[in-house]
């Protein structure tokens, strides 16, 4: 892909994905408009530099970014936010880059919520909620209810507000693109 149009994504893409993981990080939420606002922009970039196969490829990430992330989201695990989110980066990226930014933000993720689990003392509540996600993981009835959702732990556990490792992964795999390393 041409080297102006990554350079137009670190000046559109990445502010946005900041501000979005900031207002997770703060609001425990990603808006609307800010997701809907990367998403236009994503394909109106992506039509000027490569025309119809530029919008191709941002269809293409917006389906991989929302297909990796739907069925978290309708098993009441994250926010719809999240889904967006990782939509809107899909457009810029792509399906393959998406892909690779989806999988190193879920491995930081993992490792923010070990951090987190381990800080607060709440090993044992982790567990304990973990058994009740397994459970209805096991169960048709409840896999797509609100049992074991993300918000019904309450005290026992924190959210993860999950722009922030979205946000994070995509800017590895970004620099990564940039700089040459892995092939990406």
């Amino acid at each position: 892909m041409d080297v102006g149009f990554w350079h137009v994504v670190c000046g559109v893409m990445v502010p946005g994905i900041l501000l979005a993981s900031w207002i997770d990080y703060s609001q425990k939420r990603v808006p609307n408009w800010l997701n809907l606002s990367l998403i236009i922009t994503g394909f109106i970039v992506q039509g000027l530099y490569f025309g119809m196969t530029g919008l191709a490829t941002g269809m293409a990430g917006l389906l991989t970014g929302f297909g990796l992330l739907i069925i978290p989201w309708l098993m009441h695990g994250m926010g719809a936010g999240d889904v967006k989110l990782m939509a809107a980066i899909g457009v810029w990226l792509g399906p393959w880059l998406t892909l690779c930014s989806f999988g190193l933000g879920v491995v930081i993720g993992g490792i923010i919520a070990v951090i987190m689990i381990l800080a607060t003392g709440r090993l044992w509540m982790a567990l304990a909620n973990m058994s009740v996600i397994l459970t209805k993981c096991s169960n048709r009835e409840t896999l797509f209810t609100e049992f074991g959702g993300a918000k019904t732990f309450g005290s026992t556990s924190q959210l993860l507000p999950y722009g922030v490792p979205l946000t994070v992964g995509t800017l590895i795999i970004l620099a990564a693109r940039m700089c040459g390393w892995w092939g990406i």
